[in-house]
């Protein structure tokens, strides 16, 4: 079957289209991409703003039309931290409802490390042995650890990339004393809850997720994606920490001249090194690899999973 998955994060609406089908890989067929940014449409009392929610309701729209273009013959769509925290958060879900028929599913910070988790077990294979996933999204941080399809601890936490730059890190470059107190921030909040990651026995295979971690791969000469998803990228924690000091220094415009870094990224991605290196130095990670399947993947492999297999 063709379906078609609307993700709705921080950063991006996403509309992924795949053949899939039970027990094969998903094949991407089109990939069509929105940057709508929901955590600069939300107000002062964390509520999003009438504008964010009818230029998400334009975008469901649009997704929709280019997944009838491609033949799509399911949509599934789902929203995580940005709706999930907002106070109006069913409005906007009713709102985007009434006008496009689309029943967005808000996903918890630990669903959404689940999902991911998942992906990354199907991606890698029972041969990884005990896993260690860290995915850094737009609104938050997902630990997860496990030596099954389902990890045995999943976590997720406020500290995702664009919220910590929107909270911490306002300036243009940001000062000195901004990047500490994002450093300070970042740690402290993954101390609190990592206890449990921690106890969950020794870890065999380390990986990072989703555009933050693959940017940062990227600036420290991982392959470009242009080469396919196959190829190894690894990303090691000094690196993470040199790359701090070397974008603290820049401008947003400056940062995106660098490599990997788009232009819609760059302000975040400062954000993005601090909370990998509080992660990585906190669970005792020296390098980690890069998984090209993510949260998205993992939403299409549990729907296919729950299809009927024939005889």
């Amino acid at each position: 079957m063709r379906l078609g998955v609307i993700d709705v994060g921080s950063n991006t609406v996403h509309l992924l289209v795949v053949d899939a089908h039970p027990g094969a890989q998903p094949l991407p067929a089109t990939s069509h991409k929105i940057e709508l940014r929901l955590s600069e449409h939300v107000e002062d009392d964390g509520r999003i703003s009438d504008g964010g929610r009818d230029r998400l309701a334009e975008f469901v729209i649009e997704c929709l039309e280019v997944a009838e273009e491609r033949g799509v013959e399911e949509v599934v769509a789902f929203a995580t931290s940005a709706i999930r925290e907002a106070p109006n958060g069913a409005e906007v879900l009713e709102a985007v409802r009434d006008r496009t028929g689309v029943e967005l599913r808000v996903l918890s910070g630990e669903m959404e490390s689940r999902l991911t988790f998942l992906a990354v077990r199907r991606w890698f294979g029972w041969s990884s042995g005990r896993l260690l996933v860290i995915d850094i999204g737009g609104g938050s941080l997902e630990i997860a650890v496990g030596i099954d399809e389902d990890p045995d601890v999943a976590i997720s936490l406020p500290l995702g990339a664009g919220r910590v730059t929107r909270d911490l890190l306002a300036g243009d470059p940001p000062d000195a004393a901004q990047v500490k107190a994002a450093r300070k921030h970042a740690r402290a909040t993954i101390a609190s809850e990592i206890r449990d990651i921690a106890r969950a026995g020794k870890v065999d295979h380390v990986v990072g997720t989703s555009k933050t971690m693959r940017t940062l791969a990227r600036l420290n000469g991982a392959a470009p994606s242009g080469e396919g998803p196959y190829v190894p990228r690894i990303l090691r924690a000094s690196d993470v920490s040199s790359t701090i000091s070397r974008l603290a220094g820049l401008t947003a415009a400056e940062r995106a001249e660098l490599p990997g870094i788009s232009e819609s990224r760059a302000a975040q991605s400062l954000a993005g090194a601090i909370v990998a290196e509080a992660a990585m130095d906190l669970l005792g990670v020296e390098e980690l690899e890069i998984c090209p399947w993510a949260l998205r993947e993992g939403v299409i492999l549990r729907r296919l999973d729950r299809m009927n297999i024939p005889d």
